[in-house]
This record gives C-alpha cells, structure tokens and sequence, in this order.
C-alpha cells in the first residue's frame, strides 16, 4: 500500500477548520471527497494541523494511504480538478510507510498578518486584521522574547480544561513591520487551542500601551487567561510551513 503526501494551501475564510465535523464544511472533507473521486477508494487523510475556522494555510501537509497506482504527476492535476478554488493541492509525493503527517511534524510555523492603518484594505481583508491603534513596536519585540522558549502556556489558551498538557516549546517569535503591515511569525513544537491568536491579542494590547511588556512573564506565570489579551480574529492567521526531521 503506497502513502501518499500532499502539500496544500487554502483560504479557511468559508470553512469550519480543517478538521472533519458533523454539519460544517471542513478542508478535510473537501479535500478527501476530491480525492476519492480520482482513486476511487474511500481514504482516511490525515493533516498536520488541525486549523480552526476561518484560519489559512500556505504550508498544509497532509496523507493517506492508497492502492492506487495512479503516478503522483497525475494525481496532482486529477486531485486539484475536483477542488473548489479556494484550495490547492501544490505538491503530491509518495512517502515512506511510517510517514504520518501530523505525529512525524516536529515543528509548526504560523504568521499573523496585522494591517496597521486606520484606513482598511479592500484587496487583502480575508487574509489580515485591520487594527488602526498606533503600536509600540519595540514593547512587543520585547514582550515576545519572554514568550520564546518551554513554557506553560496556560494563559494564552481558551480551552484549557481540555488540555491536559500545556506546556509547549516557542522556538521563535518574530515581529516585522513593512510599510503598513505587522507580521508575527512564531514556530513552536505544537500549539494549544487558539494560543497563537491570543499571545497576538495580547502583544496588540501591550503595542497600544494597554498592558505593561513587563508584566508578559507574570502573565505566563500566573496561568490565568484573564490575564493575557483578547483573542484575535482567525482571518489574520495562516500556517505556514509543517518541518519535519530531513
């Protein structure tokens, strides 16, 4: 039995997540239906990263396992004609047995796009968060090097009862501003429940003065979500790259 990998992007702007659920549309379901269509086989894909509603992706990985002979220079084509066009299949690839994308991934990279302007962005409103507060950048870049490193992310979670290990590695947080755009690009070995969005909902509050920089380390040390800033819209976020061991 072959195992396939996919490498996809998708606008979430009409879609409940990744994830497969009951009465919403999902990328996961979307996406295993086009499948199924070329190989005519009932598949169990797998992603890398379960994104939540509304939320984007440029560096989707996913797989599934097949009897198909089909090649994967026609699977791509094939696959790709029965998607809608908010979504892309960009890579087909036959990987090892083992190879599962979601348990194999050793880290995640995700960039929050900020549109800094009182005035919106009519070309680029699915993709970014217009916040027109003028930002302090250099309380946010030192805000963020608190948030790097192994820590119990507790306070940046919206569901933490549900999480019964919150401790999580932050290899980078980056903050990048380009004209009127924000960017925040963090990579972390996992990620909690929205905890991408809120740690950019609180560096916004710490940008605007709302929130002292000094006071992220008690934040994360007090584990109370009260604590920590709003969760920002999932419109400004998108995963971008899956890395996995070479």
């Amino acid at each position: 039995m072959r195992n396939i990998l996919l490498l996809i992007e998708y606008d979430g702007t009409h879609y409940a997540g990744w994830q497969r659920q009951k009465k919403e549309k999902t990328v996961q379901e979307v996406l295993s239906h086009a499948i199924e269509q070329v190989i005519q086989e009932k598949v169990k894909l797998y992603g890398a990263s379960r994104t939540d509603a509304g939320v984007h992706a440029f560096g989707q990985v996913a797989n599934f396992k097949t009897h198909s002979n089909i090649s994967v220079d026609r699977l791509l084509p094939a696959i790709n004609f029965y998607l809608p066009p908010d979504i892309t299949v960009k890579k087909v690839a036959d990987g090892a047995e083992t190879f599962h994308a979601q348990f194999c991934a050793k880290s995640k990279v995700y960039q929050y796009t900020l549109f800094n302007s009182w005035i919106r962005t009519s070309l680029n409103r699915k993709f970014c968060y217009v916040c027109g507060f003028q930002l302090c950048m250099d309380k946010m870049i030192a805000a963020a090097k608190y948030l790097t490193g192994t820590h119990d992310f507790t306070s940046f979670t919206t569901k933490a009862r549900y999480e019964k290990d919150r401790v999580r590695t932050v290899k980078r947080l980056d903050i990048k501003k380009e004209g009127n755009y924000i960017y925040f690009t963090i990579e972390a070995d996992g990620f909690l429940y929205n905890m991408v969005r809120t740690i950019v909902g609180t560096l916004i509050e710490i940008g605007r003065g709302k929130i002292a920089w000094e006071n992220i380390k008690g934040i994360l040390n007090t584990k109370d979500r009260k604590l920590a800033g709003p969760t920002a819209p999932a419109k400004g976020l998108c995963l971008m790259e899956v890395k996995y061991e070479s």
